[in-house]
């Protein structure tokens, strides 16, 4: 693996999953060997990329799926990250004992090691996403994991709706912000809601990028996913996986309905070159921001 002071190349794995654990593993296999051969050194996976999206349901049954870290996952994927020598973020179902489980990402390191593990903190309960039946909130924090290719900011799909948490890992150090995500439409709404919706997740991330000078990586499922218990038209997963400048610009993104592999250099140095001339930290008015800690200011 060779990494430049100044950059990185980094791949994407976007794909439809199915029921089948291991085709959904082998696809994402597949893929990651694609971006290596394209020259990746750092592959993010998508959000659950083992499985369907099973949080359209509130089922007990499915609590089958999760694992345990160090598992199955991390062992085999660990296996491919230490034979390519590159470093992996998979996505899974933590099972961290009988009756607690998170949504968790684990980086991989190009030794094969885990360098580290996030869990994911903003859990959603919305119709088609019954999260909270199925993840408790993260209690690992917002810190960036250290790895071959540098200190990497790992959050999951609803966090990156959150500024707080892409503001935390940046002032953690972080070189960059990573998102594996499950997003899409709800099939009952018109073209225009799926556009509007689609323009706000894209543009949130853009923020991000632009708020705290760092490179975003964002990977998301595509395909339609029906409802197993056939109440809604089910989801349609926009895809979009992206990868995004330090000053919100597009450096490569797949399209929406198609199963797809992104490969992009991504420069890091220009984040301490960008906060030169924008000082976002130096200007933040730590002593004015205690409302933050409220729920709401009533």
């Amino acid at each position: 693996m060779t990494v430049s002071d100044k950059s990185i190349r980094v791949g994407l794995v976007q794909q439809a999953c199915g029921s089948s654990r291991d085709a959904n593993l082998a696809a994402s296999i597949a893929g990651i060997r694609e971006a290596v051969a394209d020259g990746a050194v750092l592959v993010l996976l998508q959000e659950l990329h083992a499985t369907p999206y099973f949080c359209q349901t509130e089922d007990p049954a499915c609590f089958d799926l999760a694992e345990p870290v160090p598992g199955p996952s991390t062992q085999q994927f660990g296996a491919l990250a230490a034979e390519l020598g590159i470093v992996i973020v998979i996505s899974l179902f933590e099972k961290r004992a009988e009756g607690l489980y998170h949504n968790t990402a684990v980086v991989l390191d190009a030794d094969g090691s885990i360098a580290g593990r996030y869990r994911k903190m903003h859990i959603p309960d919305d119709p088609g996403y019954y999260e909270k039946y199925y993840f408790a909130p993260g209690d690992l924090g917002f810190e960036p994991i250290d790895t071959a290719v540098g200190r990497l900011g790992v959050l999951v799909c609803w966090d990156q709706w959150y500024p707080e948490a892409a503001r935390l890992m940046a002032l953690a150090g972080a070189d960059m912000l990573l998102y594996p995500t499950a997003i899409g439409w709800d099939m009952s709404d018109d073209a225009d809601e799926q556009r509007r919706q689609q323009d706000a997740w894209l543009t949130v991330q853009r923020g991000h990028a632009i708020a705290n000078s760092l490179p975003v990586l964002v990977c998301n499922r595509t395909g339609h996913e029906a409802d197993p218990a056939a109440r809604t038209g089910g989801i349609k997963f926009w895809g979009g996986s992206a990868v995004i400048g330090p000053q919100g610009e597009m450096l490569a993104q797949a399209d929406a309905d198609a199963a797809a592999v992104i490969v992009t250099d991504v420069d890091t140095a220009r984040s301490g070159q960008l906060r030169r001339i924008w000082p976002w930290f130096r200007d933040r008015r730590v002593d004015a921001y205690q409302d933050l800690l409220k729920r709401f200011r009533d």
